[in-house]
């Protein structure tokens, strides 16, 4: 077959009883335009968040502004982002925050800047070390000001990108001024009166592995975080996150991607289809590496969740809409939030775009939900082998930016209980299969098998023996071992 051949394909996975992360869910930054939050305008939020939105996100980030008591500079200070807040949290949802920079009087250039600049003096911005005792008082002073104006704040984190010289607002760290912070003054952090709150690790630009593994690595600072973090600017997930997320793992903590945009740099349009399908593959291969939280750089944005009304980017860029990008996420966060991810193979690949054929498997509940990823041109057969009995089904499909291929919804006919579901998986698509779990089929066969094959024996649930057994009953073998089972009429 010539490489530009296009003929349908037979795609298997093998979907295994094998669990890994559970995922906590997926979200997005709090502000537009030069990082401006919302303030007052929180229809973005409305449109987002909840389970009954039509996009599902849980996760809202804000910035915590370099200040003392969320005075000054507008709507870019602390209570700029206080109304979404407090609609997220309504709806359900988990806010957490986000330095930027601490206070310049904290800073060995005085400034919040970063310090990467000519009229900045090219002086790197780093936390003094005689003002690491009071890192955590200030992030105090936050949390007190959110929770008095109505909001709790889930969790904080140490710094945006520490190891990204800038010239806007930032702070320099290397991992191990980060172990001494976190090693000798987290136990700073009020978790007392703010019951609950979780310290999230610095957020390195690439997901370097060393910030997250640095602290994990040592017994006392492991004690203090609760969630390493990261971006994935110039390091895709199945990279620095995975290699970050096998220490995380080892020691129960949550894995967050706390930033990251695709196609971002475009000026004059929004995404067309390609590129929408390279952002789900990002959201799949984060899931992947062993994410258990998704949060996106902007809400609204052209290249985002919701329209912002220039009209340079064309006629749909309506402000306060939702744009297809949303829809794309909505596959994941309306369905993966609060599931745990399967293990999944490959039994057989016949196509040799390989990369362009994505797939994962989690399970919530009574469900398998299965995501699948085309970007061929090719429509391909998708034969999902399943580690339990399904007994029906729904395809939920996007194949295009147009409303009307967004997020389809196809029952999957399956007649009777099945280990095996054949599903179609069209060119340049997004799939979400949902699959029923049968308990009662699944029962039967999916108990351990004793190893002795001598005669088997029935009874009721109350222990009497039973002739002819049917329904729900016990199952007796020679060796004495026994086991429930289901046995049809």
């Amino acid at each position: 077959m010539s490489a530009t051949a296009i003929h349908a394909m037979t795609h298997i996975i093998v979907v295994k009883d094998k669990h890994y992360q559970t995922v906590t869910g997926f979200g997005a930054a709090c502000c537009d335009g030069a990082m401006q939050p919302f303030g007052d305008d929180t229809q973005p939020v409305r449109l987002l968040y909840g389970p009954t939105s039509e996009i599902g996100l849980n996760i809202m980030r804000m910035e915590i502004s370099p200040s003392f008591q969320g005075d000054g500079w507008g709507n870019y200070n602390w209570h700029g982002s206080l109304p979404s807040a407090r609609v997220a949290k309504q709806r359900g949802g988990i806010v957490f925050g986000t330095p930027w920079s601490p206070p310049g009087e904290y800073k060995t250039n005085g400034t919040a800047q970063g310090g990467n600049s000519d009229s900045q003096g090219r002086k790197r911005g780093e936390l003094r070390t005689d003002c690491y005792s009071k890192f955590f008082p200030w992030l105090n002073t936050f949390l007190r000001y959110m929770r008095q104006n109505g909001v709790k704040v889930d969790a904080v984190s140490i710094q945006n990108e520490p190891d990204w010289w800038v010239d806007y607002s930032g702070c320099l760290y290397t991992p191990q001024q980060q172990l001494t912070l976190v090693k000798e003054y987290a136990d700073k952090l009020d978790r007392k009166t703010n019951k609950g709150v979780r310290l999230i690790s610095a957020e390195p630009l690439g997901f370097d592995p060393k910030y997250s593994n640095t602290l994990l690595n040592d017994p006392v600072a492991r004690e203090q975080i609760d969630i390493i973090a990261g971006h994935l600017y110039g390091h895709p997930p199945l990279g620095n996150m995975k290699s970050a997320a096998i220490l995380a793992a080892k020691y129960g903590k949550e894995v967050w991607m706390t930033e990251h945009s695709v196609s971002d740099g475009l000026k004059d349009r929004l995404p067309n289809w390609a590129e929408q399908l390279e952002f789900a593959r990002e959201l799949n291969e984060c899931m992947l590496a062993g994410c258990t939280g998704y949060i996106y750089w902007y809400m609204r944005a052209h290249w985002a969740f919701v329209g912002t009304g220039e009209t340079k980017y064309g006629t749909a860029n309506k402000k306060n809409t939702l744009l297809p990008r949303a829809y794309v996420m909505s596959h994941f966060a309306k369905h993966v939030t609060g599931s745990t991810r399967l293990d999944i193979s490959r039994a057989t690949f016949t196509t040799s775009t390989n990369s362009e054929l994505e797939s994962s498997a989690f399970i919530k509940g009574d469900s398998i939900i299965v995501m699948a990823i085309n970007s061929t041109g090719t429509n391909h057969e998708l034969k999902i082998r399943l580690p339990f009995y399904v007994k029906s089904g729904t395809h939920l499909l996007s194949t295009g930016n147009d409303k009307a291929k967004l997020c389809q919804e196809q029952p999957i006919a399956l007649g009777e209980s099945v280990k095996e579901v054949v599903a179609s998986m069209p060119a340049n698509s997004l799939s979400t299969y949902i699959l029923m779990i049968d308990k009662e089929a699944t029962a039967i066969s999916d108990l351990p098998q004793p190893e002795d094959d001598g005669p088997k024996t029935y009874y009721d649930l109350q222990g009497r023996r039973l002739d002819h057994p049917h329904g729900l009953c016990i199952e007796k073998f020679a060796d004495g071992s026994s086991r429930k089972v289901y046995i049809k009429d």
